[in-house]
């Protein structure tokens, strides 16, 4: 059944419940951490220190059967247009299916050959020399993801293989300082550049790509040359779709959005190049497995719904508008920024599926920092500031790399695990005094979540949990998570700007000359 959140049965109950609620300072305890943990997967995943009881909990449960969320998820999983603003299907996690994954199943073969004839030498630059690096060209979707993976993998995959089969950059801001900064770093000769655009006319993905095509002409390059060091990932038949102009076309299509698309073709072809097909299939392997998980009715079997329903707890029901993702793992230190775009640009709505406003809370802000550098920068207004803003901390039990020290009697990693534990029970507890400004109020949530250690597998696994949670607490709020109206207008005004017109809006012209002139 499709309905707004406040017209759920258990929506009233749960106001109830808010009313009275838990407190942490007086029940956390050894048995509470053990009994609130659950696995999936790989993951293993720790509500102990959030907000909840059993009531609330059952609650929950309740509103997740009255919302039929998980019906929604197959009614998804079957190719129903869910997508009701573009009127689309919603099929990235077709991309990671452990069955059939149709076209970008063989796409991904695409890839994969085009990434042995690349690491086999047996397409080099325009000079014979073999590639040595790529870059990513693509914004949003086409770069945050797949940056965000890169740098993840990228110490784990060096450790085990010896040397990176290709390394990679990447190329997103139209601030020009960007493209110059790559560009400074790398040899045209050995460099391959992948140019990622759905629609193939995103203005700010063309305006690198001309950027780099000026600076590679101005270094000599033909556009003979020039066509072996470009590929294009587009979708079919869109301006990018151009053999005259690149060495090989790697297809998306309108089914899966921008945010959602690390697993296609967008993160695919960079991550292949970068660290072989094998690792980029094994991170596809780790989320198939959580998305079967994820069809778990039951919340207590189901983290991805679980989180997502603890999640609309804080935000409906005890009012917190803010939520920090905050990994003790510096691999992870572009993951927030990932998941910022995915959850805000998710679920930062105001009208339902029926396109009719909606009288409550949507999305948090998402924020984050690996730890244990945001304790050295925003913990202060998390532990004593005038906002509770849950959190969500994510741990591994290994580095990507064994090799530590042992100074103070004990090693780098236990500082690090005892750091983010020291902090949950912190936020949880608090601390009384009777001078205020060393005293913790406590009782400010969080959950955590984690692995053995950070592999392919395991951030197909982390990737493939948040995007869960995302469609998960849409279907909750009967909001569209697919699409993304809340950029257009700042698309329509920018170009206005840059027409050569002069019946363009006075107050743009104002404000842009009070930053250019």
């Amino acid at each position: 059944m499709s309905q707004n959140l406040t017209q759920t049965q258990a929506f009233a109950r749960l106001a109830e419940l808010a009313a009275r609620p838990v407190s942490l300072k007086d029940s956390l305890n050894a048995q509470r951490i053990k009994e609130y943990v659950r696995h999936n997967g790989p993951l293993e995943f720790s509500f102990a220190t959030a907000l909840v009881d059993t009531p609330v909990l059952d609650a929950l449960q309740k509103l997740s059967d009255e919302q039929d969320v998980i019906g929604k998820y197959k009614r998804l999983l079957a190719g129903d247009l869910v997508n009701v603003g573009e009127k689309r299907k919603v099929l990235h996690h077709q991309t990671r299916s452990l069955s059939d994954r149709g076209m970008y199943g063989e796409e991904q073969q695409k890839i994969a050959a085009f990434c042995e004839k690349v690491h086999s030498k047996q397409l080099i630059g325009y000079t014979g020399k073999p590639f040595t690096h790529v870059v990513q060209i693509g914004i949003g979707g086409s770069d945050l993801g797949p940056r965000a993976m890169y740098i993840a993998l990228e110490r784990h995959v060096k450790s085990l293989k010896g040397t990176l089969p290709l390394t990679a950059s990447f190329i997103a801001n139209v601030d020009p300082d960007d493209a110059n900064h790559v560009l400074s770093s790398v040899d045209f000769e050995t460099t391959l550049f992948i140019v990622v655009s759905k629609s193939g006319t995103t203005q700010e993905t063309l305006t690198n790509l001309a950027f780099v095509k000026q600076r590679a002409k101005d270094s000599g390059l033909t556009d003979v040359d020039l066509k072996k060091h470009f590929i294009a990932v587009t979708g079919k038949g869109s301006p990018m779709d151009d053999p005259s102009a690149y060495l090989a076309s790697f297809y998306i299509d309108d089914n899966i959005g921008g945010r959602y698309s690390s697993t296609s073709a967008v993160g695919g072809a960079v991550l292949s190049l970068a660290f072989g097909a094998d690792v980029f299939e094994s991170f596809l392997q780790g989320a198939g497995v959580m998305d079967q998980c994820a069809l778990d009715p039951n919340i207590y079997g189901n983290i991805a719904l679980l989180s997502a329903l603890i999640g609309l707890w804080e935000r409906n029901f005890l009012g917190f508008s803010s939520k920090g993702v905050i990994p003790y793992c510096e691999a992870l230190s572009r993951f927030p920024a990932h998941l910022q775009q995915l959850d805000c640009e998710s679920n930062g709505k105001r009208v339902n599926m029926a396109f009719d406003a909606i009288d409550y809370e949507t999305g948090p802000v998402i924020f984050g920092e690996p730890g244990t550098n945001g304790q050295h920068s925003f913990f202060q207004k998390l532990h004593q500031g005038t906002d509770v803003i849950p959190l969500q901390f994510i741990a591994f039990k290994k580095p990507q790399i064994a090799s530590d020290i042992t100074t103070f009697g004990s090693s780098s990693q236990d500082k690090l695990i005892a750091n983010l534990v020291a902090q949950m029970v912190a936020l949880a507890v608090g601390k009384d005094d009777v001078n205020l400004n060393k005293q913790f109020p406590g009782n400010r949530p969080s959950t955590l979540l984690i692995a053995e250690q950070l592999t392919p597998a395991v951030l197909g696994a982390l990737l493939a949990f948040y995007e869960n949670v995302v469609m998960f607490q849409g279907f909750l709020w009967h909001i569209n998570s697919f699409d993304q109206e809340g950029v257009q207008l700042g698309k329509v005004l920018t170009q206005q700007l840059l027409a050569d017109s002069s019946d363009r809006d006075p107050v743009l012209v104002a404000l842009q000359s009070l930053i250019k002139d």
